[in-house]
């Protein structure tokens, strides 16, 4: 059989399968028939998923506008009733109703045109033109918007609306409680990366929480008391974040993982971190003295200001605090003065406004804003007042009708500097506390959060969390945030479920007892570990106790002790005993006539000089003192 040539197998695969080819070789054919698209099918499949996406989009768009509508008016709502203050919360809607009119419109004319536009819906601008912008011969992605400037539009109204109306910068939509303890939460500080919270208290307890590490449980990962039973009166990070500096009652501020120092000799108020420089912090104390102070040399202060009066008397201040830059250190006095210095000069302060608040009121907190020119003071006499640090000669404004019974009550600015928020203090029983916010700018109330059935005490604006921090008066700790404005903090543990708790199992071996097998048959009784120890002990081999001396005579290849009884110690003695008895004199002379019969040692060096023996003659003396009595002789 001949083999097909090329042009054969190529006309069959062309025309159909060759039977031919099939007997010979076991297959058709040589390729496949190139695959054919239907175009006019898929242009049409792309338009209709077009239209269902555009679709979707405004129908979201319309919803999202509808609850920020309503979420508008509840609020308008609330700002008609008049806050304790005396005033009234007033916010621009004419923006909103301006806008929710423009996306009706914009809406409008998108319905209308589902039928004939792909992609995103065109801006109002873009509606009075007649465009066709779907034709079915054009091929490739579907074109993107014509021009952007309507949305651009939207996005800057939205943007100068917010700007307007400050509300929308303050996170309340959600929050979660940290419970310190039972007693008044009196300082909190944060990281400067926000991935902890450190919270004190009146139970001088000093708790860490890790945003991170913590579950839906909510509980503190470390808990200590640096001061033992004084009370935590400040908490703060240093700007690297690596130790903490905490004031208590007592006169000596410590750091975390560090030793105490000496300097201060009364109780401390508050301490701060110098922003710039690493080692470097502050604190004040009821000794009349501002102190700074380096980590390196803990036992001697840096500097020393020292607050007086215009009289020149000495005066205790209650709060202190650095400037953003480093350069100027602020002090809020009992006599009600503000005085701040330059960093480098201690001896005059460079501004001193002598009634800033009631005289004999403390003054909780001083803080300055985030670009340094603007001043906050929190008094104890119920005030919060604005300063301008370049003009410090009167406040620029002031709130009053702010209650607070705490020494620590704080008060701060928001990350972009419109707003100020402090709490407020109510007594037990008599209401709730409120975390209160001030426009910068006209310093009018403009929201205000009703926190718990008690004072509010700490806040804190953390600028890179957006999230705010409550210390409370019943020991909680709130943390206020957002979902969509807010980043990492709280969000973290939130999601997370609670650890379950690990259920420990033991395994224990089953005993048989048979009181009446057979001996050899019967398995010991388990005893207790305390008479099992006992019995061991009583056992040589297993106590290794070592083996006792031989009594009497040798047995098993040891030898016995000798004296070991009385008797044989006084034996042995006995035969130890040497003792001479002996007269020396006679001893002596049984030599005494060899010696004069061959001299050797004393004679033959005398023989030539004097050969007869001669002795000394007795004196009258040794007479006299042998007659005298034996009490009048002289003891040798």
């Amino acid at each position: 059989m001949e083999r097909p040539g090329p042009s054969e197998v190529t006309g069959a695969d062309a025309s159909g399968p060759d039977p031919q080819l099939a007997v010979t070789m076991g297959f058709t054919g040589f390729g496949k028939k190139a695959r054919t698209f239907d175009l006019e099918a898929m242009f049409e499949q792309t338009r209709r998923t077009a239209v269902e996406r555009s679709r979707k989009t405004l129908e979201a768009r319309e919803k999202e506008e509808e609850m920020s509508r309503e979420k508008e008016l509840r609020r308008q709502n609330e700002d008609i009733e008049p806050t304790s203050s005396g005033l009234n919360v007033v916010r621009d809607s004419s923006k909103s109703s301006s806008r929710d009119t423009s996306s009706s419109e914009s809406g409008d004319s998108s319905d209308s045109s589902d039928d004939e536009l792909i992609g995103p819906p065109l801006p109002p601008k873009m509606t009075e033109e007649p465009v066709n912008l779907m034709e079915e011969d054009i091929l490739g992605p579907l074109p993107p918007p014509l021009s952007e400037e309507g949305e651009d539009d939207d996005d800057d109204d939205d943007s100068e609306e917010e700007e307007e109306n400050v509300c929308y910068k303050i996170m309340e939509s959600h929050s979660l409680s940290l419970k310190h303890g039972d007693r008044t939460v009196s300082a909190l500080g944060l990281d400067p990366s926000g991935a902890r919270l450190v919270t004190g208290g009146y139970d001088y307890d000093v708790k860490f929480w890790d945003f991170a590490g913590m579950d839906a449980s909510f509980k503190a990962f470390r808990s200590l008391q640096p001061c033992e039973c004084h009370q935590i009166k400040s908490l703060q990070y240093s700007n690297t974040g690596d130790m903490i500096l905490v004031v208590s009652g007592s006169s000596q501020a410590k750091v975390i993982d560090r030793d105490g120092f000496e300097g201060h000799t009364a109780m401390l108020h508050t301490g701060s971190w110098h922003p710039k420089i690493k080692g470097e912090f502050m604190t004040c104390s009821n000794d009349a003295t501002v102190r700074t102070w380096e980590v390196d040399n803990p036992k001697k202060q840096r500097s020393v200001f020292k607050p007086r009066t215009m009289q020149g008397k000495k005066v205790i201040p209650t709060t202190c605090t650095y400037s953003r830059d480093g350069n100027l250190i602020a002090a809020a006095c009992q006599n009600g003065s503000i005085q701040i210095w330059d960093r480098n000069l201690t001896v005059h302060p460079k501004f001193h406004y002598k009634q800033a608040h009631a005289p004999g009121t403390d003054t909780s907190c001083v803080t300055f804003s985030y670009d340094g020119n603007a001043l906050a003071s929190r008094g104890g006499d119920d005030t919060l007042k604005l300063w301008d640090v370049r003009q410090f000669n009167k406040p620029l404004f002031s709130a009053s009708g702010l209650p607070t019974l705490f020494p620590m009550t704080d008060c701060c600015f928001s990350p972009d500097d419109k707003l100020i928020v402090t709490g407020t203090s109510v007594q037990r029983g008599c209401g709730s506390g409120k975390l209160v916010f001030f426009e910068r700018r006209t310093f009018q109330k403009v929201y205000e959060i009703d926190i718990t059935d008690a004072s509010v005490v700490r806040c804190l604006w953390h600028p890179k969390l957006n999230q705010i921090m409550v210390g409370t008066g019943n020991g909680l700790a709130k943390v206020y945030y957002d979902p969509n404005k807010s980043r990492r903090g709280a969000k973290l543990c939130v999601v997370k479920t609670q650890r379950k708790a690990k259920q420990a199992e033991t395994l224990t071996q089953d005993y048989i007892i048979t009181p009446h097998a057979l001996p050899m048959f019967r398995e010991p009784r388990q005893r207790s570990t305390r008479k099992q120890l006992e019995k061991d002990r009583l056992d040589p081999l297993k106590s290794h106790k070592p083996e006792p001396p031989v009594a009497g005579p040798g047995r098993g290849g040891r030898v016995g002790t000798h004296g070991g009884t009385l008797s044989s110690y006084i034996v042995k003695n006995i035969a130890l005993d040497k003792t001479d008895d002996s007269n020396p004199r006679e001893a002596i002379l049984r030599h005494a006539k060899a010696a004069e019969d061959n001299p050797y040692w004393v004679s033959p060096a005398y023989s030539k000089t004097q050969p007869k023996t001669m002795f000394a003659q007795v004196e009258s003396d040794d007479e006299e003192a042998k007659n005298e009595p034996e009490w009048k002789k002289r003891k040798i």
